[in-house]
């Protein structure tokens, strides 16, 4: 079909959903002939469909609806609420509800789908709704709070079905108040989309946010109360459920009647058909989006609808461009859950491996498909953290180019690979913009950072899932040109981490939606979460897992202790200075023996314990408290340990004591939340035998006093300290500590360490020196007070926890049988000692990457 438009050419769209606004749009950009009418079903401009449940997060209709712009333009007539009534085809014609006749040249049938309820008795009682247009949302919101001053008491929710879709709507009735139940008839949810791990995760990860899940539960009837209103549910196994409200989300039908009627060709199953140019079995009529079948399919997803849109308009100007087929490939968050599945997700192509590494505690299923050679990405799926989203789907059908590790491990299991896209990788599916099309607009359209690449290619448009890989390609390219790149901390907060905490400070807002709601915008994602935790922790004492800041922290701080590559967790009980009695040593022996536990010990003085499982933990914790042992904050971007020799106690080289200085320094600074981790050390003289040089802060003793070094470790790339002041007395040591980390904390970047801190610091070491004795910024008492704060603030967090309940409930690895051990945890000797079997040794035909045991499935 080649219909290049001429001056005059009439062009009706049916349908005023987000498909057809993204058809107008780009008509409009590329055609100066366009004469367009769009009408539409619904008395209103198109609108975000996607954003939907954010009506139940105050967001109205005006923040949902889309740029009016196209709409406004004088080529363009908008007909609202005067849905068509058919189609002459022989006529070129349509008529409307009203009667009005429109002609047409080409028409485009836009009309999209609607929510199907199941075929049983009862599913059109009042009280039982579907979720797919605002009005559908405004009636259940206008419901609920009927019938709840009706009953006087909180209402009984069921969503049934557990897709996309339902899980959006179960956020919705619980952000409503109402207690929800997810009813689904698959073994887990998101069935089409996730295998039944990445399922089973996350219907625990819906559980812990108080949305209860019943999978295998086929509906089979629905019962009236006394006044006519929905009641029950009634199931194929002859259970009931209770329900004052119900939620239909069991999938979506193409609305293909006018098609039908019109003798259009249409599929057996819905919808009509296409070809690759959009056209139906009538060259004159297009169909894009979810009333469009092609290759016998219907896909209620926007992009593969803007995919068709974009391909109509460039058939209409003369361009031959294809529709391909549809790209499953989507990125959500679901009841505040991350959710992503791209390209062959279920492993269908032959030979094909699996990748898989899975937290279940921490609530994450990672998944990549390979080839059969390892080398090329086919698919994945991300549950819980979907963070490599954005680096992975472009590179779906290409060589990955890097460790698989790299994408699914936790952050720093292994290094992420920072590999330039080609230009014809897609970044963005919604809109089918390449990496090219956003270098392009950046080196010959100006764009100066990812809104305004957005603005003008519409890459992270839609759902927003591309815009820290749009992020990174701009920043990229800017550089490259010698320009400033934007230090915005992520999608969410244009601040750089500074100043997000200077914002914090000054507003004194004390939790993560306050703060999104006041300086952000969306959600929050796994950068700005963290990252905010971390800055609260420095203004508002509270245990790690009070309140928000639960939902906010990585895995490690989630059960206060660091999770080890099978999965188990260590046991890091504090030891300031390296001190321990001999009572000590014994308890953490017998511990360690009881639970079977491999033990070590750590370059930081210290004893490392091994192997635990999650409901260990607090029986492990209990025995080490009660013995006087301390959280050791092993697990946290905090302070790790203070190292030392044994300086002038024992040694007769030692010059100042320098286990008492540690064991000070440790107990003042324990538990103190910063950008990244944090270690010291101190040496009795200068023979250095505690590496005090290779530490954030290291401390060596002198005859005249503590010499103070700052800036070392680093990280990947080890550096030495330099030297901050000579000759301090230990009052004047521990001040001066205590403003460079409270300045560190304040300033320093997300997840950047002292040594790169230090590097960019304006002014160097001579700098750094006016700022902690000369007070030149006039900060120093506010770093003082601040530290002050900390230390009167600290709480054993192990201690903490074992006194609260509501805490203790989190160390389950089951909810049903909370002491019931992994059943695939199997341990071998290392040098006399158990661990746990690597999968390697437990499981023929499988491998190790990059040292770390990941499981993979042919």
């Amino acid at each position: 079909m080649r219909n290049e438009i001429q001056p005059g050419h009439r062009i009706v769209v049916v349908g005023a959903g987000m498909v057809a606004h993204r058809f107008v749009e780009s008509l409009l950009a590329r055609s100066s002939d366009a004469r367009i009418t769009v009408i539409g079903e619904e008395g209103r401009a198109p609108y975000d469909r996607v954003g939907l449940t954010s009506f139940f997060a105050g967001a109205t209709e005006a923040d949902l609806a889309l740029d009016d712009a196209a709409l406004s333009d004088p080529r363009v007539r908008f007909v609202a609420g005067d849905p068509v009534a058919s189609i002459d085809r022989t006529a070129r014609t349509v008529r409307t509800a009203s009667r009005d006749v429109v002609p047409y040249d080409t028409l485009v049938l836009a009309t999209g789908s609607f929510a199907a309820r199941p075929a049983v008795d009862g599913a059109e009682l009042p009280g039982c709704f579907v979720y797919r247009t605002i009005d559908d949302l405004v009636a259940l919101r206008e419901f609920v709070a009927a019938r709840r001053a009706d009953l006087g008491r909180p209402l009984a929710g069921r969503v049934v079905g557990g897709g996309l879709l339902g899980l959006e709507a179960a956020g919705a009735l619980d952000g409503l108040g109402v207690e929800s139940t997810v009813i689904h008839s698959g073994t887990h949810l998101m069935s089409a989309q996730l295998d039944r791990s990445g399922g089973e995760v996350l219907g625990r990860l819906i559980a812990d946010k108080g949305i209860r899940v019943r999978t295998e539960s086929r509906t089979t009837r629905l019962d009236p109360d006394r006044s006519g209103n929905v009641a029950g549910l009634e199931f194929a196994d002859g259970s009931y459920e209770p329900a004052d409200v119900v939620v239909f989300t069991v999938g979506v039908r193409p609305r293909d009647v006018l098609a039908r009627e019109a003798q259009l060709a249409c599929d057996p199953r819905g919808g009509v058909v296409i070809d690759e140019a959009c056209a139906t079995s009538d060259p004159a009529i297009l169909a894009v989006g979810e009333v469009a079948s092609f290759g016998g399919r219907c896909v209620g997803l926007v992009a593969p609808g803007y995919a068709m849109a974009e391909v109509a308009v460039d058939r209409l100007v003369g361009g031959d461009a294809t529709f391909d087929g549809f790209d499953d490939s989507t990125k959500l968050k679901l009841s505040g859950v991350d959710v992503a599945t791209f390209g062959d997700a279920f492993a269908q192509t032959p030979g094909a491996l699996d990748v898989v590494y899975t937290d279940p505690v921490g609530g994450v299923y990672k998944k990549l498909v390979l080839s059969d050679d390892a080398s090329t990405l086919l698919g994945g799926i991300l549950v819980g953290d979907a963070s490599a989203y954005g680096a992975l789907r472009p590179l779906v059908g290409r060589a990955l180019g890097a460790d698989p590790a790299a994408y699914v491990l936790p952050a720093g299991g292994a290094e992420m690979p920072d590999t330039q896209l080609p230009d014809d990788a897609i970044v963005c599916s919604c809109s089918s913009v390449t990496a090219g099309r956003i270098r392009r607009a950046v080196h010959e359209e100006g764009c100066a950072d990812a809104g305004a690449v957005k603005a003008c290619t519409k890459a992270g448009a839609t759902c927003g899932s591309c815009v820290v890989a749009v992020g990174k390609i701009v920043s990229t390219e800017l550089t490259s040109l010698g320009r400033t790149v934007s230090t915005a901390m992520c999608e969410h907060f244009d601040f750089s981490r500074r100043q997000l905490w200077d914002a914090v400070a000054v507003s004194g807002l004390t939790t993560f939606s306050a703060i999104l709601e006041r300086f952000g915008r969306g959600r929050g994602c796994d950068v700005c979460k963290p990252t905010v935790a971390s800055i609260l922790a420095s203004f508002v004492s509270r245990h790690v897992l009070d309140g928000e800041n639960a939902t906010l922290q990585d895995t490690n701080d989630h059960v206060m202790a660091n999770m080890q590559k099978d999965g188990s967790y260590s046991v890091v009980p504090r030891m300031p200075g390296g001190e321990v009695t001999p009572e000590g040593l014994i308890v953490i022996g017998e511990v360690a023996r009881e639970f079977g536990l491999y033990t070590k010990l750590t370059g930081g003085q210290r004893i490392d314990m091994f192997g635990a499982r999650l409901e260990q933990l607090p029986l492990i914790w209990g025995r080490l408290v009660d013995a006087g042992f301390e959280s050791g904050q092993a697990y946290g971007k905090s302070l790790r340990t203070v190292k030392s020799c044994v300086g002038s106690t024992w040694c007769r080289y030692g010059v100042q004591d320098a286990v008492g200085m540690a064991v000070r320094l440790e107990l003042r600074y324990r538990g103190l939340r910063s950008p990244h981790k944090l270690k010291l050390g101190v040496s009795g003289c200068a023979r250095e035998c505690a590496e005090a040089r290779g530490k954030d802060v290291g401390v060596i003793a002198t005859e005249n006093g503590w010499n103070m070094y700052v800036g070392g470790n680093g990280g990947f790339t080890p550096r030495h300290a330099e030297l901050l002041a000579e000759g301090l007395d230990d009052d004047g040591l521990i001040r001066a500590i205590d403003r460079f980390f409270m300045y560190y904390i304040r300033t320093a970047d997300r997840l950047q360490r002292t040594a790169p801190w230090f590097a960019d610091l304006d002014g160097g070491i001579a700098g750094l020196r006016e700022v902690i004795f000369d007070d030149a910024l006039g900060i120093c008492d506010d770093l003082d007070r601040a530290m002050a704060r900390h230390v009167e603030d600290y709480e054993d967090e192990w201690a903490a926890t074992l006194k609260d309940p509501d805490k203790l409930r989190r160390f389950h690895s089951f909810v049903n049988a909370p002491d019931t051990p992994d059943p695939s945890l199997a341990y071998v000797s290392e040098r006399g000692q158990a661990r746990p079997a690597s999968r390697a040794e437990r499981d023929a035909g499988s491998v190790l990457i990059a040292g770390t045991t990941l499981e993979v499935r042919r």
